[in-house]
């Protein structure tokens, strides 16, 4: 929407080679340092998203922000304005993040070599019955807590059989601690982060007993993270399903009735990507 000549440099420096590329993401990650210190001053410097007006939909999806956690070794999200409306009519800004960064999605291709990338997931797949397990109380108890089958039966018990093709999201409670500096990683004296998750059964279970089209978690890993096999991984990823990671709000949805919408990324080739979710109550 901009003039190229208004966005010239920024894109010579972005494109021209690999070292420039890297040069540009190192620029831009020490902006955006500057600039969440001072979004830290000033709040929090992490925004949560909040229910639509109306109540009829529920945004499910972290604000992406140089504040928001991150995988450990992984950079923050970093955006760089690089156009102005003063300048040319049109403002624009450079932006430089893993894929893996905030509410995202993991395409089978994330963890099995010959699975789908994400422009591949069928669209069919990312509109789906949602149903929302809360583990909540077991994980104030225990920050290694995993979803397990006994959950997922006893969710059936008060609310039928996970219909075929659902989606199935573990709730956590773990946004709350990002108010807390350090606690939603949690990490411990080795830097291991400690987390829940789906226990590799329950996904197995998802996967063969219910043809689920996918899971999500309120925390960093569909696996409790301190795990280094990554079992609910491959479990769900292995069998071409769909993850999603760091979803937000799931406290404000019933546990059963609600649909899913996930607003996936679609470059070709890629192993996930941040995305927008809602859910239609």
């Amino acid at each position: 929407m901009c003039s190229p000549k208004i966005v010239q440099v920024a894109h010579e420096s972005a494109v021209a080679s690999p070292v420039s590329r890297r040069a540009w993401l190192g620029a831009a990650a020490g902006v955006l340092a500057a600039a969440s210190g001072a979004m830290v001053s000033a709040g929090s410097g992490i925004a949560v998203a909040q229910e639509v007006p109306g109540g009829s939909v529920v945004d499910l999806t972290h604000t992406l922000s140089a504040g928001l956690p991150v995988w450990p070794g992984n950079p923050p999200f970093a955006m760089v304005p690089v156009a102005w409306h003063d300048a040319g009519g049109f403002g624009q800004h450079a932006l430089a993040f893993w894929e893996h960064s905030g509410t995202h999605i993991d395409a089978p291709l994330h963890r099995d070599r010959t699975g789908a990338s994400v422009d591949r997931i069928a669209a069919a797949d990312l509109v789906a019955p949602l149903a929302v397990i809360d583990i909540s109380a077991r994980a104030d108890a225990d920050s290694d807590a995993t979803l397990t089958v006994s959950d997922i039966e006893g969710w059936e018990a008060a609310h039928g059989r996970i219909p075929a093709r659902a989606f199935v999201a573990m709730y956590s409670g773990w946004e709350r601690r990002l108010a807390t500096p350090g606690a939603f990683l949690n990490l411990d004296a080795e830097g291991r982060t400690h987390a829940p998750g789906f226990a590799p059964a329950a996904a197995e279970f998802l996967v063969a007993q219910r043809d689920i089209v996918g899971a999500g978690v309120d925390t960093l890993s569909l696996d409790r993270s301190a795990s280094r096999d990554y079992g609910a991984h491959t479990a769900f990823l292995g069998a071409g399903r769909y993850g999603v990671e760091m979803l937000a709000n799931l406290d404000r949805l019933p546990p059963s009735g609600a649909r899913l919408i996930v607003g996936a990324p679609k470059h070709a080739g890629g192993t996930g990507g941040p995305c927008r979710v809602l859910a239609l109550t």
